[in-house]
């Protein structure tokens, strides 16, 4: 009799605390034959990761399996030793994690982190190992994979550092592989990547895979079957094309509802012709010295342009979009613009001021510039209230306000991001994903900024809460008359929200022009690529 390789029964996971019971998973069961790609999709909360997590044994405490089995391949492996289940992780069991920095020793060199796994799980020397290595990071997508084994994980792009982690997942090419939002950090073309490397493992080997996400873009592309997720429990299940065609349960059709697609426009207002900039980026260029290989090379280290002579304007009021591939010179703009780093060449003006340099921005020019971060949590004190976060821009030296006078303050900007005043007494751990981007809204309002920069503001959050904070920015620019900088991946997203549009390929801006015009009719054979990679579907349904 042939077994699935993934079996799961009736799992039930509950996280107990001296009140009450939180039950994360309510029997659940579902499973994955050889070669098979299983999807399981849900907003965030839905189950997911926690399903992953049991299949792992990586649940955090107080959490436990209270019931339910798991089967590898027949035998049940819920309740062995911790180092039998230590085991199976990373040989039989590959894991792909939705943030690679969780994954990545930052004191060691991708390669060394690379050959340490492979050698662990295979019988390969170390001239071997690292001859696989570079195999897999090209798989991966990596350019240049021998050059790039000496580099640490900060010297990445977040994209590239998630291709490394699907390299190091697939290095024992394992049975079963639980990817956790695997593509939700990386821009399309790359998406398709992945989704080919994982295809061609599953084709070749055998491999089993759970692919976890909240994209159905990418469940359309990649999964043989569905499994739909909402509060702990499976609302239904069967194969990609049935759920997506004909969806029986509410909760599924409004998920297919809710994601955005590269052909919805927005509905935008033409710009005044002769209407001056607000913002000017002209001749921008960043350049880093790479890593030193050998010691001839520590007097005369290699440099990478990361940025190469970048030139656009943004009108006030009006949105511009930046998009390109991991590692293309995005967030490296953005932080030139922030003036978080400053640029080799170049200049970036505001209303005609020059605001970029070694010497950084003044205080009032800091003051009319924000930025809103891809990952919220990181970007607020988790040892501060709300109240705190959201009022320290309003700590400066000519703002003398006293504290019910901030509080104040603080409930007016809670209330225009659409948030009840009561949570700024609250810690950023006790609100969701959604609610922590609307509150790193409200603290990038609290200066009183007329420009915000943007960086993949929605990347890490499921569809129906992106389309919110999607509505939520449009509506604040509209009232409050803010120019963005809108750093993403996400085509679909940029299309919706931008009135201009920028395309970089390594460092350098390769069209520019009005949004639509440059979707509808693309110039350069990179964007007309990065169109064809999108992933939607329409392709299936």
């Amino acid at each position: 009799m042939t077994h699935p390789v993934l079996s799961v029964r009736n799992l039930v996971v509950d996280f107990p605390d001296r009140r009450q019971t939180f039950r994360a998973l309510d029997g659940v069961s579902f499973d994955i034959a050889a070669g098979e790609i299983v999807g399981v999709v849900g907003e965030s909360g839905a189950g997911k990761s926690m399903t992953g997590a049991a299949i792992i044994q990586l649940i955090q405490s107080p959490g436990r399996i209270v019931s339910g089995e798991i089967l590898l391949n027949g035998v049940p492996i819920t309740g062995l030793p911790q180092a039998e289940v230590a085991a199976l992780r990373g040989k039989r069991i590959g894991l792909i994690t939705q943030d690679p920095l969780t994954s990545l020793n930052p004191l060691f060199t991708i390669g060394q982190q690379m050959i340490e796994t492979i050698r662990r799980h295979l019988p390969l020397s170390e001239s071997q190992a690292r001859t696989r290595a570079i195999d897999l990071l090209s798989e991966a997508g990596i350019s240049d994979a021998e050059d790039r084994l000496g580099a640490y994980p900060h010297q990445f792009s977040g994209g590239m550092r998630q291709r490394v982690v699907i390299a190091l997942a697939i290095a024992a090419e394992p049975e079963l592989i639980v990817a956790d939002e695997p593509t939700s950090a990386l821009d399309v073309s790359v998406q398709a990547q992945i989704i080919g490397v994982l295809k061609a493992l599953c084709e070749r080997r055998g491999t089993a895979v759970m692919m976890i996400t909240h994209d159905m873009g990418v469940v359309a592309e990649t999964a043989d079957r569905v499994v739909v997720m909402n509060k702990g429990r499976i609302v239904e299940t069967g194969k990609v094309a049935d759920i997506i065609r004909r969806p029986s349960e509410s909760y599924t059709r409004g998920l297919i509802a809710a994601i955005p697609s590269v052909a919805d426009a927005r509905d935008r207002k033409p710009v005044a012709a002769g209407v001056a900039p607000l913002v000017e980026v002209q001749g921008l260029c960043r350049d880093f010295r790479l890593p030193a290989r050998t010691l001839r090379q520590r007097f005369a280290a290699p440099v990478l342009r990361a940025v190469a002579d970048v030139t656009f304007e943004i009108p006030r009021g009006t949105t511009f979009g930046l998009v390109g591939e991991s590692g293309s010179g995005k967030s490296t703009c953005a932080r030139m613009i922030a003036g978080l780093l400053p640029p080799s060449s170049g200049e970036v003006l505001m209303e005609g001021a020059r605001i970029s340099g070694r010497k950084g921005m003044s205080g009032d020019q800091r003051r009319r510039v924000q930025m809103i971060f891809q990952d919220p949590y990181a970007s607020l004190n988790p040892r501060w209230r709300i109240r705190d976060i959201v009022a320290e821009p309003l700590h400066g030296p000519n703002r003398r306000a006293g504290r019910r006078d901030l509080e104040e303050q603080v409930a007016e900007l809670l209330r225009k991001v659409r948030m009840e005043p009561d949570a700024m007494f609250k810690f950023p751990h006790q609100f969701s994903g959604g609610q922590r981007q609307r509150i790193a809204i409200a603290r990038a309002l609290s200066s009183e900024p007329e420009f915000i920069i943007c960086d993949e503001p929605t990347s890490a959050l499921d569809v129906s809460v992106q389309a919110q904070v999607l509505d939520l920015m449009a509506s604040l620019q509209e009232e409050l008359g803010l120019t963005y900088l809108l750093i993403s991946h996400d085509l679909a997203v940029v299309r919706r929200m931008s009135d201009f549009i920028g395309v970089m390929q390594r460092g350098r801006l390769v069209e520019k022009g009005d949004t639509d015009q440059v979707f509808d009719a693309p110039q350069d054979p990179y964007t007309r690529m990065l169109l064809d990679s999108i992933l939607d579907i329409s392709k299936v349904a």
